[in-house]
């Protein structure tokens, strides 16, 4: 608290001082304030370019201005600003799977997309390289793939670029529970004639977490880009991301029922005794997780009419080290409650993808009538080689919920209890190689209406693998994805009505059918989504809304019944429907002022089961989030007089209860919660202050994928900032 209020004397003192005029013009710097909240046009959506207001797709983009000044430095906390989106589990670093997890339009996704190609970050993700983040709504298969795409949707990451001068900027940024970052954005054309540029972003950060301040958590990221510009016509990019983590991840309690505890909801244990600050954990517990992406690309104009793009993308991570775990149980004969403490450990756990990707892009007439065409080719090739490792027994120790000293589960007491022969392993190992061919046409008979049809084809060739002990065979599944869209503008480029089918399919492979470890191949799920609604871009482009309706239907979902250890038990489920609406505003109101905001509903709930779950029908999914999230950020800045410069805003996100258990015998429920933010900034020519206070009501909230765990209470940043 006493850097913050340090940064905020720091900044009034500042802000009054300033008499300079900058020789930035105020038109020019409200012009980039419109573009930052406002501009929504993306060639990414659909793989073409598309202006937001003629997608028949829905989608929301965060652009990096937004995070600058609300000092946000992570894509989770980003998302925060898209309407629809809940975060259900922060990173675990675990290889493969160990990235942050959302609820969109009732259905579970990660974070896999960067610039459109497959190159997940299994850490917390550093928002250091990001010029922007897309979020794609319903399912997107058609033009992405079944194999990192959700029915909910997708995100994808857009990187900063190399530019033709000289610049950037360098950080120090500190705050609440010894949150230390360092970061600098550097950028330099390489030769004299600019046709090679070469720019990296790079930040380092320690912080301890409001259970343990002293936890020491490390966080390194490098991203160098390099741009080569033969002539007009032909272009060669190359990204690099390094991601170096050493962590504990978030608690999070597991099987939380009222057969268990003796409560059907957080708010009563927490009356019960659970303590939100305690960290029911010793010291060291942490896993070193690596993140090592490459991107390659080829742009080619080869006339005016066709365009082509060919990308490579090489994607690994690797975790090793502990991942502790916790739930409460009552001991029935004396109502008192105890956590269970246990620990599921990754060994030199590795997974890698390799993709290749050619698309052309068309722009033609025919018949007098505009024609936009994508038709690409995509081979990815998935090795997953994971390790895991529990207590035999399932559990480390038992032990009161009050009262007690934790520190006696810490990193040598768990590596010495795995060494005494006590313990279990799980593998998971496998190849699966994805050949896919697609292609999409936006077709403009008149002016104002454009009508959208698309296909993808999919064979997914597993070649083998290893659950557990038992063996996983090779298999073949394959599947055709279309996508359909209309467009009509009303108003042309300002009030547009728009309606849309998406398909969308997955392979899931083996899944386990019993507590004994044996193996079934999932038929693919198949989901259809059917969408409606409105956008608008009125007053020149200064207000940007969309309003829609969708309804998602989905066959063969598979059904989690329990657990043995992490591991989830599953049955082919049969069907399920997701149906809501979203509104989504962003404004620039009058000068200086910006508002972003939306609200979403979602009605979700199973349809058909087999036939010993009958009783499960009409009930929503534990993995579904929040029917109801709001969320809003409303920013002003001085663009004149002696104040220029000078910018605050206030936003917040609210949820709804989340049932993170949900069937006929029992529930838990996470209760709903609104969390508010606060930020203020002073960007000057040379240098910039900034100060932002997240949670400022110190909120106990939860969020959970079937679990429950507790989230930041008040905290404060401040941050100064050096530009050249």
């Amino acid at each position: 608290m006493k850097k913050m209020v340090l940064s905020v004397a720091m900044l009034s003192g500042i802000a009054v001082a300033a008499q300079v005029k900058d020789t930035v013009k105020s038109n020019d710097i409200e012009e980039v304030i419109v573009d930052a909240y406002i501009k929504k046009d993306t060639e990414y959506t659909n793989k073409m370019p598309l202006k937001a207001i003629e997608n028949p797709q829905v989608y929301s983009s965060i652009d990096k201005t937004v995070l600058e000044n609300q000092l946000i430095f992570t894509a989770d906390d980003a998302l925060r600003n898209v309407p629809g989106v809940q975060r259900m589990w922060s990173a675990t670093n675990r290889a493969g799977d160990g990235g942050a997890y959302y609820s969109m339009r009732g259905f579970v996704s990660n974070n896999s997309l960067r610039n459109g190609l497959v190159a997940p970050v299994t850490t917390s993700m550093d928002a250091i390289n990001l010029e922007k983040i897309e979020v794609l709504k319903g399912p997107s298969a058609t033009l992405f793939g079944s194999t990192v795409t959700s029915y909910g949707g997708l995100i994808n990451r857009v990187t900063k670029k190399p530019y033709e001068n000289f610049g950037g900027n360098v950080s120090l940024i500190g705050g609440s529970y010894n949150y230390y970052r360092a970061q600098a954005d550097i950028n330099a054309p390489v030769t004299n004639d600019k046709k090679l540029l070469f720019r990296v972003n790079t930040a380092y950060t320690n912080q301890g977490t409001f259970q343990k301040k002293d936890a020491k958590n490390s966080y390194f990221a490098f991203t160098p880009s390099l741009t080569y510009k033969l002539n007009d016509q032909l272009s060669f990019n190359l990204e690099y991301e390094m991601f170096e983590t050493r962590a504990t991840p978030e608690q999070s309690f597991f099987y939380l029922s009222k057969a268990s505890t003796g409560f059907d909801n957080m708010k009563d244990l927490e009356k019960a005794g659970l303590d939100y600050k305690q960290s029911y954990t010793g010291d060291d517990l942490y896993t070193t997780a690596k993140v090592r992406n490459l991107f390659g690309q080829i742009n080619y104009q080869i006339n005016k009419n066709i365009r082509s793009t060919t990308a490579v993308s090489s994607a690994y991570s690797y975790s090793d080290g502990f991942n502790p775990y916790f739930s409460v149980i009552m001991n029935p004969a004396t109502a008192a409650l105890n956590v269970v403490r246990s620990d599921q450990s990754t060994v030199d756990s590795k997974k890698k993808f390799f993709q290749v990707q050619q698309n052309f892009n068309l722009d033609y007439s025919f018949g007098g009538m505009r024609n936009r065409t994508v038709a690409g080719f995509d081979f990815m090739q998935t090795r997953d080689r994971q390790m895991f490792i529990f207590p035999a027994s399932g559990s480390f120790d038992m032990v009161p919920l009050t009262g007690f000293d934790y520190s006696n589960m810490n990193g040598q007491t768990v590596g010495n209890f795995y060494q005494t022969g006590n313990v279990s392993d799980y593998a998971i190992t496998g190849d699966l190689n994805t050949y896919s061919g697609y292609i999409s046409n936006v077709f403009t008979p008149v002016s104002g209406l454009n009508i959208m049809a698309s296909v993808r084809y999919e064979n997914n060739d597993f070649q083998g693998g290893k659950s557990g002990t038992l063996d996983t065979d090779p298999y073949k599944q394959s599947a055709w994805s279309p996508k359909f869209g209309i467009v009509y503008e009303i108003v042309k480029d300002r009030f547009s009505v728009f309606g849309n089918y998406q398909n969308s399919f997955r392979s899931n492979g083996y899944y386990m059918t019993d507590a004994a470890g044996n193996m079934a191949l999932s038929a693919p799920e198949r989901a259809n989504q059917f969408e409606g609604g409105f956008k608008t871009n009125l007053i020149n482009g200064r207000i940007n809304a969309s309003l829609s309706y969708y309804n998602i239907d989905v066959k063969n979902t598979l059904l989690t019944l329990g657990y043995v250890g992490a591991r989830a038990i599953q049955t082919q489920a049969g069907a399920q429907t997701s149906k809501g609406v979203e509104l989504e505003v962003n404004a620039y109101l009058v000068k200086g002022f910006s508002v972003i905001g939306g609200i979403s509903y979602n009605d979700s709930k199973f349809t058909e089961m087999d036939s010993a779950q009958q009783n499960r029908i009409g009930l929503r999914p534990d993995t579904a989030g929040s029917p109801w999230l709001a969320n809003f950020n409303a920013s002003y800045q001085f663009l004149e007089g002696n104040l220029k410069g000078l910018g605050f805003g206030i936003g917040g996100n609210y949820a709804s209860g989340n049932k993170i258990l949900n069937t006929p015998d029992s529930s838990f429920t996470l209760p709903k919660y609104f969390v508010l933010n606060a930020n203020a900034f002073y960007d000057a020519k040379k240098f910039r202050i900034g100060v932002k206070v997240d949670n400022f009501t110190n909120q106990h909230y939860w969020i959970g994928y079937t679990t429950a765990n507790p989230q930041n209470l008040i905290n404060a940043l401040g941050s100064i900032t050096y530009k050249f």
